[in-house]
């Protein structure tokens, strides 16, 4: 028998056992449980200091049992192996020598401020390094080894290593040290475990990374004065009191140059430094303490291979560097033209319905007929219902210009078949050759001098037609757009594309109607003064933006474009992923072509707000910034990865809520129900990453000089009518 906690832990293996013979007879002994005893989990320390390494590990002990089992009774044992526990030695304990140490950065806020303080106090420190902070701040790296302090791994991501894998723990050493050596040419020896640096560990929490560090010839630099200064709200005084208080217990100073605001640590250095100078003491490094060089603790890299491989490390961790550096400055950037431009749109907006509200429009005589064309492709789902709707229009005098655009299925038949007797539609057919071909050929047969072009899946509001007539009391207005939403909005689909209309293509409407610089008059619903579409030169099929183009010429040639945002259209949106993304790569290409086919317009001034204001945007919001919004997302992915993504999260809450905001301005001007605006959270993640696919697709298209036709929309007929 041993004192408790020093006996032979196989004693309580017999416990409450019955050992009799009939007990024994029952539950035969096992001798074999015997043969192996326990490791110890107590650690036995060696010398004294801050500084560890482990010397033995436990191991559990081997006995050689001999045991007789006729007579069920233990002969002898020979102990083979002694039960071990940790041993660790501890080394570097000096009088009246400190030592500051630094972790967890090295951060660009802190990091330079607490450098200038001990080259101006010529003072050495030691840092310990987190690998991910140190690739995002290399010069800081080389400047701290170059000002002639030691470095430290703190590991890659400052996982508790106690908690993970060994696999994880060699690789989170091991990237930290490829970094430092990549930038200084000298690996490094010492190391401090993230969460457990105390100088006495004793519990396996403390244990594990001193055992784990050690495979790597890591000496463990532990500490025992730690004021905490990572705490929050702690004073500078706070952490000068401590220091004072426990400067007994060693000579390493544990502090922080990163994880937080590290203000007040900054502010007390030069106090600390102060107060141990005017007791006596002597700062010096972690090598001063043990007697070595810090070449010795940071040696330089003597192989040609660890040298060529560190070079190579240097290009990569160079790359990493300004590689984030770019894709972070790109998200900032990109923020905040975001928000410049929803700021802008909106005061725009604001702007034009103020001044409509106020100046009103002059009405025109009612007689003038006005001719709708009706351009149809494969539409027999919705084709009927379209021109029965236009037909209940409140302006007096219309007709309607039905033409089919060779159609392989019963559109013409169906609107033929309908409309025979009416003497207000005309329903024409022509071979296959694109919407313009087939707006051209409507708009030549037309007897108006107005045309009104509208989709086949489009219905219109009953005023819609004489709301935008008023606009042309005005002679040198060549075309009026309309109001169009989305009259099928039944899914997470076209929930989305509901409130893009409103918020982003009926609002940008808005805003450049004061400018005269609406570069889209939408083919949902779109009317024209016959003469200026002529003089334009007409409808195109050059590109597959027909009505973008068709629009862009107008205000080259002078004429003014308005926006009638009462005058209301319901569209049929695609419903189905495949049918959006068909869409979409029509209009994502279209406009593509557009922007090239107009490029001399670009930032000319000739062309006043169109040159300078339309066209730009589109260049940069609708082209160029779409087209690196995936890299701003993975600066923001990386910005989280590496710890930075709360900083990053700001940025991005704020372009969220300027987003929000101008989508309830957008929403207070058409009268629609605020709470919808919720969608906008699911499609921030969603549908915009829709969209970098569609653009990527067309810009490959556009690149391979691939032809796109007008395609087919698979329609439902679920479009609701605008009521009466």
């Amino acid at each position: 028998m041993w004192r408790l906690g020093s006996e032979d832990p196989r004693l309580w293996r017999f416990y409450a056992k019955d050992v009799s013979d009939s007990g024994l007879a029952h539950a035969p002994f096992d001798a074999d449980s015997l043969r192996t005893s326990a490791s110890s989990t107590n650690v036995d320390f060696i010398g004294e200091g801050e500084i560890l390494d482990l010397v033995a590990s436990p191991e559990p002990g081997k006995i050689d049992v001999k045991f007789d089992p006729k007579e069920n009774f233990i002969t002898g044992q020979e102990y083979v192996d002694l039960p071990s526990s940790y041993v660790i030695k501890r080394f570097g304990k000096a009088d009246r020598k400190a030592v500051l140490t630094f972790d967890d950065g090295p951060d660009a806020a802190y990091t330079p401020r607490i450098l200038d303080i001990l080259s101006e106090e010529r003072v050495p420190a030691a840092f310990f390094l987190i690998g991910v902070n140190a690739e995002n701040n290399v010069q800081l790296v080389k400047r701290i080894y170059d000002e002639g302090h030691e470095i430290g791994n703190h590991t890659f991501t400052h996982p508790n290593l106690a908690e993970v894998s060994s696999e994880r723990t060699e690789l989170e050493l091991n990237a930290t040290r490829r970094i430092i050596e990549s930038l200084t040419g000298h690996t490094t020896f010492l190391f401090r475990p993230p969460y457990n640096a105390d100088s006495e560990p004793q519990t396996s929490e403390e244990l594990v990374p001193v055992e784990e560090a050690k495979q790597d010839r890591y000496l463990t630099v532990g500490e025992s004065i730690d004021p905490e200064d990572w705490q929050k709200s702690i004073s500078a005084d706070t952490i000068l009191g401590r220091i004072i208080a426990q400067q007994n217990l060693g000579s390493i100073i544990l502090l922080h140059d990163a994880g937080g605001d590290r203000s007040q640590t900054v502010e007390a250095l030069p106090r600390i430094i102060r107060y141990f100078r005017d007791q006596g003491y002597t700062f010096t490094t972690v090598s001063g303490l043990i007697g070595k060089t810090r070449d010795e603790v940071m040696p330089p890299l003597a192989l040609a291979t660890d040298r060529d491989i560190a070079e190579a490390n240097w290009w990569i961790v160079e790359g990493v560097y300004w590689g984030t550096h770019l894709l972070f400055a790109l998200f900032l950037v990109g923020i905040v033209l975001s928000i410049g431009r929803m700021v802008a749109m909106g005061v725009l907006a604001s702007l034009q319905r103020k001044a409509a509200s106020r100046d009103g429009v002059a009405a025109l005589p009612g007689d003038l007929l006005v001719s709708i064309i009706v351009p149809a492709y494969n539409e027999e789902v919705d084709a009927v219902k379209t021109v029965d709707t236009l037909l209940k229009t409140r302006y007096p005098s219309v007709e309607v210009v039905f033409v089919d655009d060779g159609s392989r299925d019963r559109t013409y038949a169906l609107v033929k078949d309908a409309f025979a007797a009416d003497p207000r539609v005309s329903v024409l057919t022509k071979s296959n050759g694109g919407k313009a071909t087939a707006l051209n050929h409507g708009i030549q047969k037309a007897a108006g001098e107005y045309v009104l072009c509208v989709d086949a899946d489009t219905n219109l509001d009953v005023d819609a037609v004489g709301i935008m007539m008023k606009y042309f009391a005005d002679p040198s207005v060549g075309a009026v757009a309309g109001n169009v939403k989305v009259g099928n909005e039944e899914g997470l689909i076209t929930g989305w594309q509901a409130i893009e209309y409103i918020t982003s293509q009926n609002l940008d409407r808005r805003a450049f109607d004061l400018l005269n610089c609406i570069t889209i008059v939408p083919g949902a619903i779109g009317l024209f003064k016959k003469d200026a579409i002529h003089r334009a030169g007409g409808f195109t099929d050059d590109t597959l933006a027909e009505d973008c183009d068709l629009t862009i010429r107008l205000l080259r040639s002078g004429f003014k474009v308005r926006y009638a945002s009462t005058a209301i259209a319901r569209t049929e949106a695609p419903e189905t992923l495949r049918m959006f993304f068909k869409q979409r790569f029509r209009w994502s290409f279209g406009i593509m072509q557009s922007l090239w086919k107009h490029r001399d317009a670009l930032f000319n001034p000739e062309y006043g707000s169109l040159g300078l204001v339309a066209l730009p945007n589109a260049l940069l919001f609708q082209i160029i910034m779409p087209f690196f919004s995936p890299l701003a997302d993975l600066a923001m992915l990386l910005a989280i990865l590496t710890g930075n993504g709360l900083q990053v999260l700001g940025y991005y809450l704020v372009f969220l809520l300027a987003d929000a905001i101008g989508g309830i301005v957008a929403f207070s001007f058409e009268r629609e129900r605020i709470g919808r605006l919720w969608l906008l959270i699911p499609q921030r993640f969603s549908y915009r990453q829709m969209m970098y696919w569609v653009l990527f697709k067309s810009m490959g298209a556009a690149l391979r000089g691939q032809l796109v036709g007008w395609g087919v929309l698979k329609r439902t007929g679920r479009v609701g009518e605008v009521p009466a």
